[in-house]
């Protein structure tokens, strides 16, 4: 009776946070709306799982089609992670799982919008830049302070520019936001109903490849190549790839600071105080290059 009650109330939760994805809270329920569908999926059975979700699929396509959509949307990257869950995989891969069918989903989306509707992802991006630098546009203008500073086309062109390069790195890094995310949420959430399931390690213990030094190398080659070169792919390539492998040095600098702060019992607050810099200023990021490239770990613990 409890694991029935309880598999209402995430019903319920499920079917709220679909129908608050067309408000002014889609922006924090698009995030969660990934965690009912895994916890059911884990508390019940297939055939339980499907007599619980197709009701509130045909409650929300009564409401508005839309709904059916998003919901639809949501609910495959969710099944695949509990899978993972129900399968005991290690949280690497069930985060990794869940971010690549969201960004296959993506891909696939923009892929049918090009194809049957014509929709253009890139004059679309522009019409946003403009419409948010609109009002900055107005303020400049109308401030004497700033009188002398315009915003030229020629700058306007090359943010529009600089923004639809890096559509990827945007796609790729919303992917894994929503994928940890709901890891982050669920993975307590069926520890407290008694399910086994795997965790990160860490974050002391993280430690990337060092062949991410060479990828790394390789981006700013492209990037010296990208700048004299008329060629859109390279441009794209050389735009993403660079900053992407910032943010993998940016959390290896961080596991590092948790590292020294774990061996020097330091309070549990000042690796995250030390951690906020790296990522507000990307070239503090050198010192997660630093951790991979150079055994700093074993010379700090090295006994005397």
């Amino acid at each position: 009776m409890k694991s029935r009650s309880t598999a209402l109330l995430w019903t319920g939760a499920y079917l709220l946070l679909i129908l608050s994805l067309l408000t002014s809270l889609s922006m924090i329920t698009a995030f969660l709306l990934i965690v009912p569908v895994i916890v059911l999926y884990n508390i019940l059975n297939t055939k339980k799982f499907f007599l619980h979700v197709v009701p509130v699929w045909l409650i929300a396509f009564i409401i508005h089609p839309v709904y059916l959509f998003l919901a639809l949307y949501f609910v495959i990257p969710a099944i695949l992670m509990g899978r993972c869950y129900k399968r005991r995989a290690s949280a690497l891969r069930t985060i990794v799982v869940g971010a690549a069918t969201i960004l296959v989903e993506m891909l696939l989306l923009l892929l049918i919008g090009t194809m049957l509707f014509q929709f253009d992802l890139s004059g679309y991006v522009q019409d946003m830049v403009n419409v948010a630098v609109k009002p900055m546009q107005e303020m400049v203008g109308n401030s004497a302070l700033t009188k002398d500073f315009v915003l030229t086309k020629e700058y306007m062109d090359s943010l529009m520019n600089m923004t639809v390069q890096r559509i990827p790195f945007a796609l790729i890094l919303s992917s894994f936001m929503l994928s940890i995310i709901a890891h982050v949420i669920t993975r307590p959430i069926l520890g407290r109903m008694g399910y086994t399931t795997t965790r990160l390690k860490p974050v002391r213990e993280w430690m990337f490849p060092r062949s991410l030094i060479w990828y790394y190398l390789l981006g700013v080659v492209l990037e010296f190549m990208a700048f004299n070169s008329e060629s859109s792919y390279l441009t794209m390539i050389s735009a993403n790839l660079v900053p992407m492998l910032n943010i993998f040095f940016c959390i290896q600098a961080m596991a590092f600071f948790f590292f020294i702060a774990y061996h020097r019992k330091w309070h549990p607050v000042i690796p995250f105080l030390l951690a906020v810099p790296v990522f507000l200023f990307p070239p503090m990021a050198i010192i997660g290059i630093i951790d991979i490239a150079f055994p700093l770990r074993q010379l700090m613990t090295k006994s005397k």
